[in-house]
């Protein structure tokens, strides 16, 4: 005789409000920090005035997330939070 074998239900991971608001909190800071340069650098016909490396860090953690819908989120408030603190003096001058 066989064994009859039992079906699991495989659970999916559950996040916290309190992971999701730290996760935004964190997206908020990367898509804010900047690296400025005291003198712009000239690339051809364009001034070049900062870099936004929170921003690359930013998608790269975006892109490793786990929950595919929070990912459209994270990837719009890095971009939001990015053009809106280059116009502020928000960032690091080098």
């Amino acid at each position: 005789m066989t064994k009859k074998q039992k079906r699991t239900k495989k659970t999916e991971p559950v996040e916290t409000d309190s992971t999701y608001f730290l996760k935004l909190i964190l997206f908020i800071l990367l898509g804010a920090t900047w690296i400025k340069f005291a003198t712009p650098l000239q690339l051809g016909a364009f001034q070049l005035n900062g870099a936004p490396i929170g921003m690359l860090l930013g998608l790269v953690f975006a892109a490793h997330d786990h929950f595919a819908i929070d990912r459209k989120i994270e990837y719009a408030i890095l971009i939001i939070m990015m053009v809106l603190t280059y116009f502020l003096p928000a960032g690091i001058v080098l």
